[in-house]
C-alpha cells in the first residue's frame, strides 16, 4: 500500500520540479529514488532531501522545498511542509488506516505479494551439503539464505524449482570405499549413520597426511589405493557402485531429519554423479568452437582478456572438474526447467568459480547466461575458529538445534508447564532462534557464532518475534471466546501508536522487493522486528478490551489481526515457524 502512495505522490511533485526545470530530465522513479522515511515521526512520514536536488533544478534546497510543498496534494496527504531544505510529508491517519487494514484483512497473508513473477521460472541452487559428512553449521547459510530465497521468489509469484546439489562424487569416496574396507563395519554404520561415515573420512585422511601428535606417519599408498578405489567406481564396478549408494542413502537420511525441523522440502536431489554423461557434451562443444586448450597438459579456456584466470575444463588426465560439472548442469537445467533465472547460493569464497564458468557459457554462446546469477555469503566460525570435516572441527547443526530446543523446553517448563503440545512448540522456537540469529545479518557479512547469543532470548531476537505473534493470536482468540467484533465500516484512528502500526504495515510489499532485488532475507528479518516493536509499543500503550468506545475497540482488534497476518506471511519467507502458543 505504501508503494502506491509513494508512486501516487512521485507524480504530484514531479510535476512541481518540472514547473521549475522543465527540461531537467526528471521522471517519476527519479523522484520516488528520493523519498526517505524519517526517524522521527515529527518530522514527516515521508520526507524528501532537496539537496539532492539542487545542481539539477539550479536553486537552493530551501528554495526548491518551499516551491514544491504547497504543490503536495491528494487524498494520501494530510499536509506536507518545507523545513530547512527538507520536503516533510505527512500522511492522513484516516485515508493510510482504512486503505491498509481492510486490505490486510481481505488478502490475509497474500498481502503484500508482489505480482512481478508471473509466467517466469527460477531454479535455485542450495544447501548441496557433501555426502557422508555431516550437516554443520557451515551449511546453514546456503540452507536457510536458499529456502529464504525461494520462498520469496514464490510470494512473488514465480514458478520456483528448489534443487540440492549433492556433493554425491570424488575422489572423498575413494577415501571412504578404503577406509569402510580396513576398518569399517556395516551394522555399526546402520546405527551410527554419519557419524561413524565422518569417523572413517577423519581416520582415512589422518593415515594419509599423518599426524605427528598421535605418531602417525604419511601413508602416500593409501592415498593411491582411494585414487584407485574412485577409479572403478567411475567404471561402474558394482560393489564400489553398491557401497556408494549406501553412504548416500545414509546421509539422505541424516540431512532429511534437519530439513524437517527447518521445514524445507526441496524437488530435486539430482547430485554431481547425475552429470557424469551430460559433461562430455559440453566439454566437445568447447573443443569444436576453438575455445579450450592445453596448457600443461589440463584444458582450459582463457580468460586473460576478461580479467580472470583460465577456467580449468579437464585434468591432465583428462578427468573433469567443478566447472565442467557446473557447466552441464546448467544446460540441463535449461532443458529441463526453462529457467528465466538459475539462482547458485555458496559461499563467497566461490565469487571467481561462479565468474569464469559463467564467462564460459557466455563465451559458449548460450544466450541464458543472462539469467545465471550466484548468490554469495559470508563464512561462519565458532568463536574465530573455521570449520573442517578432515580435522572433525565441526559444530553439528543438529547438536546446536538440540540445545537451543533444551534451553526453551526448560524455560517453557518454568513459566508455562501446563502448555500443551510443548515438544513441537520448544523445536519450533528453538530452530527459529538459531534461524533468526543467522538471518538478522547481512548475508555477505561473515559470522563468529556465538552460541549465547543466539540462544538469548532477549532482545532482537526469533523467541522475541514468535511471542509477539503468539500475542496477537491469543488477544484474537480472547476476543473470539466473548463477543468477538466486527470491523467497523469506517477505521478510526485516535492515537499515533495505531498510525505507526499502520505505517509500518503498509510497507511489507516494498520490503518484500528489495528483498527480491538484493537478495537479502536480512531484509525481511529487520522488517519482522520493526513490525514486532511497534506492534508491543501499540499494545502497550493502547487499551484493546477496556477501551470504552466500542469503534476503538473494534478498529484496535482489527490493527491486532493485521498485524498477526503480516507477521505470520513474513515469518514464512525466512523459515521461521507461526506459534499460536508459547
Amino acid at each position: 500500500m505504501m508503494l502506491q502512495i509513494k508512486a501516487q505522490l512521485a507524480e504530484n511533485i514531479l510535476g512541481g520540479i518540472l514547473s521549475i526545470a522543465p527540461e531537467c530530465g526528471m521522471d517519476a522513479d527519479g523522484v520516488l529514488a528520493l523519498m526517505e522515511y524519517p526517524p522521527d515521526a515529527a518530522m514527516g512520514d515521508i520526507a524528501i532531501p532537496c539537496f539532492k536536488l539542487a545542481k539539477t533544478l539550479r536553486r537552493s534546497p530551501v528554495q526548491i522545498a518551499d516551491t514544491l510543498a504547497p504543490l503536495v496534494k491528494g487524498d494520501a496527504i494530510d499536509r506536507a511542509e518545507a523545513v530547512n531544505g527538507y520536503l516533510n510529508i505527512y500522511l492522513s491517519d484516516a485515508y493510510l488506516a482504512n486503505a491498509v487494514i481492510p486490505e490486510i484483512l481481505e488478502k490475509k497473508e497474500q498481502y503484500g505479494a508482489p505480482d512481478m513473477g508471473h509466467g517466469k521460472t527460477v531454479v535455485l541452487d542450495y544447501s548441496s551439503p557433501n555426502v557422508a559428512k555431516p550437516f554443520h553449521i557451515g551449511h546453514l547459510g546456503t540452507t536457510v539464505i536458499g529456502h529464504s530465497l525461494k520462498r520469496l521468489h514464490e510470494f512473488a509469484g514465480y514458478k520456483c524449482a528448489g534443487i540440492n546439489y549433492l556433493g554425491d562424487w570424488g575422489t572423498q569416496f575413494g577415501k571412504l570405499i578404503v577406509a569402510y574396507n580396513l576398518w569399517g563395519d556395516r551394522a555399526t554404520i546402520e546405527a551410527g549413520g554419519v557419524d561413524e561415515l565422518v569417523k572413517l573420512y577423519v581416520k582415512i585422511n589422518n593415515a594419509i597426511s599423518g599426524n605427528e601428535a598421535e605418531g602417525i606417519a604419511p601413508n602416500a599408498e593409501l592415498a593411491d589405493q582411494a585414487r584407485a578405489e574412485f577409479r572403478k567406481m567411475e567404471e561402474g564396478d558394482p560393489d564400489n557402485i553398491a557401497l556408494w549408494k549406501w553412504f548416500v542413502q545414509i546421509s539422505l537420511d541424516e540431512y532429511q531429519k534437519t530439513y524437517k525441523q527447518l521445514d524445507i522440502t526441496f524437488d530435486s536431489y539430482k547430485g554431481e554423479s547425475f552429470y557424469t554423461d551430460k559433461m562430455p557434451a559440453q566439454v566437445q562443444k568447447l573443443r569444436d568452437m576453438g575455445l579450450m586448450k592445453i596448457d600443461d597438459g589440463a584444458s582450459i579456456v582463457d580468460l586473460e582478456e576478461y580479467g580472470m584466470p583460465p577456467c580449468l575444463i579437464l585434468k591432465r588426465d583428462g578427468s573433469t572438474l567443478y566447472p565442467t560439472r557446473d557447466i552441464a548442469a546448467a544446460v540441463y537445467r535449461k532443458g529441463e526447467y526453462n529457467f528465466d533465472k538459475c539462482i547458485y547460493v555458496t559461499s563467497n569464497q566461490q565469487i571467481l568459480h561462479f565468474q569464469q564458468w559463467f564467462k564460459v557459457v557466455e563465451l559458449m554462446g548460450y544466450e541464458w547466461h543472462k539469467g545465471l546469477v550466484h548468490i554469495p555469503y559470508g563464512t561462519v566460525s565458532i568463536n574465530g575458529a573455521k570449520l573442517a570435516t578432515r580435522t572433525g572441527n565441526v559444530v553439528l547443526l543438529k547438536d546446536l538445534f538440540a540445545a537451543a530446543i533444551e534451553k526453551v523446553t526448560e524455560i517453557m517448563e518454568e513459566k508455562n508447564p501446563a502448555l500443551k503440545g510443548r515438544a513441537d512448540i520448544a523445536e519450533a522456537v528453538g530452530v527459529g532462534a538459531i534461524v533468526f540469529y543467522y538471518l538478522s545479518n547481512n548475508r555477505i557479512k561473515d559470522i563468529n557464532f556465538n552460541m549465547d547469543d543466539a540462544l538469548s532470548f532477549d532482545g532482537n531476537t526469533g523467541p522475541y518475534v514468535q511471542y509477539t505473534y503468539a500475542r496477537a493470536c491469543s488477544i484474537l482468540e480472547k476476543a473470539a471466546a466473548g463477543d468477538g467484533y466486527t470491523v467497523p465500516s469506517t477505521i478510526t484512528v485516535t492515537d499515533p501508536l495505531e498510525k505507526d502500526l499502520c505505517k509500518v504495515l503498509s510497507q511489507y510489499e516494498e520490503r518484500v522487493r528489495l528483498a527480491l532485488r538484493d537478495y537479502e532475507p536480512s531484509v525481511i528479518t529487520r522488517y519482522i522486528l520493526d513490525v514486532a516493536t511497534t506492534f508491543n509499543r501499540f499494545y502497550h500503550d493502547c487499551a484493546i478490551f477496556s477501551a470504552e468506545d466500542p469503534a476503538v475497540k473494534a478498529t484496535r482488534l482489527a490493527l491486532t489481526e493485521a498485524t498477526k497476518h503480516v507477521l505470520g506471511s513474513a515469518f514464512g519467507l525466512i523459515c521461521l515457524r507461526k506459534t499460536e502458543k508459547i
